[in-house]
């Protein structure tokens, strides 16, 4: 082999390093991000990215409306959602038990 060629498969090498260790797992975390997002219903416990804590009362196309305190309703975009602390579905299962 040539210099030429050690050369380009030294480059092909580093940006299949790249991709395996930072694009991949971020498109990972991003489908999953999405996939939970998807799954938030009504009365799920979630926190938003800046920190506040909220029950969803309405799910929009877009956007979510969530209740923050009493008579305290905001509406929050989806990408906004940083964690489900508590689905319905799981109330639903603990009630029963």
């Amino acid at each position: 082999m040539n210099e030429t060629t050690i050369g380009i498969l030294y480059i092909v090498g580093l940006f299949a390093l790249l991709w395996f260790l930072m694009i991949r797992p971020q498109q990972q975390r991003q489908k999953k991000h999405m996939q939970m997002v998807a799954n938030i219903k009504v009365n799920d416990r979630i926190v938003t990215v800046g920190g506040i804590y909220g029950t969803v009362i309405k799910v929009k196309e877009d956007t979510f409306i969530i209740k923050i305190a009493e008579n305290v309703r905001i509406e929050i975009l989806r990408n906004a959602v940083a964690q489900v602390l508590s689905s319905s579905s799981e109330s639903v299962d603990l009630k029963k038990d």
